[in-house]
């Protein structure tokens, strides 16, 4: 194996990016090469651990020549092991398993000490399992292959390893305790995000000056008349047809989630951010912070309430704010950040405002923009050509319109008068407010009461916002947390915080992977240790006995690189057990 160097060039710039290679020798004499881990960009120290911990594999995994015949007697080689008579012709390997990637998640789970913190919560002396084993169940089934509990009571928890890692038999996955499970871990949520708030501190040494906020929605099967959360709203999974609930999220700028709430599908953002500040000044004391948000989320009373308060801010502004402070832009200069972005900024009112302009974003813009009008004046020339109805032309329009959105505003329409001929209509791009419309295509206004910082500083760190969004795709798509299938308000909650357990699982690991290889995720070593299986290995013996063993595979080499970089070490094999042959009378 080694290192291997890929260079890309992108906007004049030449970017090094780098992974594992091992070379497998093939018929005829030839090589071929496999990538055996993807590590994406790393900096020298890195370069270096990589390099080292490759040289100590390649040197382990060197072969090793074996003589045919013993040089000495057999006796005297097995003069202290414990010999017992086999039938080879009679090996069994049966029930193969996942078990790599399930050991991972319970170890992950171990290192945060979740046992320690649920098993005096929620365990009671008169179920035969623990409570606690159960929600890791759930939570390591919610990280690897997300189901429902059905799902892993009929399917999943015989596929893997988990009745050995977590030492019980089917009992843990009986249907009716993994619900029971969800209904006593709600109440203890604030509880656990103090907790792991202050492990990750201890771990990771995080701050938690900066706080990430934002607002999301997932959607519901079924009708959930029982749930009062349940509500119509503007979904932002496009599934306005369902019921939903949003999900408020504050994270760190490393996407360690803080706190989170759920509220009725129909809640206005707008109206949510003052209740929120308020339980996480209640829970963590009052800090000088600052929050990140989107622009539809404070107010002007609760941005006016902030700064009152001392609490920094910096949000994104509409863009109609430009027009107050346009004159005052102008006459600013431009900073460049990098190649595609530059800003600009002023002070006004004890505020500061930052205008940035990107490249990227504005040609992308200005394409959707392109898109749309074009798509808005292909259906009114054959709205023009093909309809007479007065009553279909205009039901037809309408609807040009609606998909058109704020494109509609660069066509003039000359519309016939009401009950007149269809014949009379006409249409045509007005250039000057096309060119008005793009202008501003590209730019985003941003806004806040750190004053005395540069726009640039300013910028990055509004660009932090993206973690919060990167936290709601994970658990969406990676951890399932829609569509919900429960009904019941209680379960709704419990189902999303164990979809959040999964999340900080992911987290985790993710900040354990950052300081190796910024290019390896948390679903990617997961996926990569799923290819360690456990068998059930049985040999009958000469006496008529059985030796029965639980053996996981080997690691292969992209194991041990991952695991070297975890500094984690797999669990012992365990020890065989031989039972006497049963007959049954």
């Amino acid at each position: 194996m080694y290192l291997k160097t890929h260079k890309r060039k992108k906007d004049g710039k030449v970017n090094e990016y780098y992974s594992i290679v091992e070379k497998r020798k093939v018929a005829g004499g030839g090589y071929v090469q496999k990538t055996v881990l993807y590590l994406g960009e790393i900096s020298d120290s890195q370069k270096k651990s990589w390099n080292k911990s490759i040289k100590v594999l390649n040197e382990q995994n060197e072969p090793v020549h074996k003589t045919l015949f013993a040089l000495h007697d057999v006796d005297d080689i097995c003069e202290n092991v414990d010999a017992i008579p086999l039938k080879l012709s009679g090996i069994k390997l049966e029930k193969p398993r996942a078990f790599g990637d399930c050991w991972l998640g319970c170890e992950v789970w171990d290192q945060l000490g979740l046992d320690t913190f649920w098993s005096g919560r929620i365990d009671t002396s008169k179920s035969p399992v623990p409570y606690s084993k159960v929600l890791k169940l759930l939570t390591v089934n919610r990280l690897i292959k997300p189901g429902s509990e059905f799902y892993v009571h009929h399917h999943w928890f015989d596929q893997t390893a988990m009745d050995f890692l977590l030492d019980c038999d089917f009992q843990v996955a009986e249907k009716n305790r993994l619900y029971r499970c969800l209904d006593r871990i709600l109440p203890y949520k604030d509880e656990l995000c103090q907790y792991l708030k202050d492990k990750w501190q201890m771990m990771f040494k995080l701050e938690y000056d900066v706080l990430l906020y934002d607002l999301t929605s997932t959607y519901f099967e079924g009708l959930c008349k029982r749930n009062p959360k349940a509500k119509f709203g503007h979904s932002k999974d496009r599934r306005s047809d369902c019921r939903q609930v949003l999900i408020a999220l504050v994270v760190t700028p490393e996407g360690f989630p803080i706190n989170y709430e759920v509220l009725a599908g129909n809640t206005a953002e707008k109206t949510t951010l003052t209740d929120l500040m308020a339980k996480i000044e209640k829970m963590y004391g009052k800090a000088r912070r600052v929050w990140l948000m989107d622009r539809g989320i404070p107010t002007e009373r609760s941005l006016a309430a902030m700064r009152q308060s001392c609490v920094d801010y910096l949000v994104g502004t509409p863009r109609r704010l430009m027009d107050e402070f346009q004159d005052e832009l102008i006459d600013q200069d431009w900073q460049h950040v990098n190649e595609s972005v530059r800003v600009k900024h002023l002070e006004a009112d004890g505020e500061c405002y930052v205008l940035a302009c990107s490249k990227s974003r504005m040609m992308k813009e200005r394409a959707m923009r392109k898109r749309k009008l074009r798509k808005y004046m292909d259906g009114l020339a054959k709205l023009k050509r093909n309809y007479r109805n007065w009553q279909r032309f205009t039901k037809r329009l309408g609807v040009l319109e609606h998909e058109a959105g704020s494109c509609r505003n660069c066509v003039d329409l000359k519309l016939p008068a009401d009950g007149k001929r269809v014949a009379n209509f006409d249409f045509s791009l007005n250039h000057e407010k096309y060119r008005q419309m793009i202008y501003r295509d590209g730019m985003y206004f941003l806004r806040t009461n750190q004053t005395g910082k540069e726009a640039v500083e300013l910028w990055q760190q509004y660009m932090l916002q993206c973690n919060v969004e990167q936290a709601f795709k994970e658990l969406k798509s990676d951890l399932g947390i829609r569509p919900v299938y429960h009904h019941k308000e209680d379960r709704v909650g419990a189902h999303i915080f164990v979809a959040f357990l999964s999340y900080c699982l992911q987290a985790t690991l993710r900040q354990k992977l950052r300081n190796s290889a910024s290019g390896l995720t948390s679903q990617a070593v997961l996926e990569t240790l799923s290819r360690i299986q456990m068998l059930d290995v049985s040999i009958p013996t000469q006496d008529g006995r059985t030796l029965q063993m639980q053996r996981y595979t080997e690691a292969e080499l992209e194991h041990k690189l991952i695991l070297e970089k975890l500094n984690l070490t797999l669990p012992p094999q365990a020890p065989p057990k031989i039972y006497s042959k049963q007959i049954n009378n």
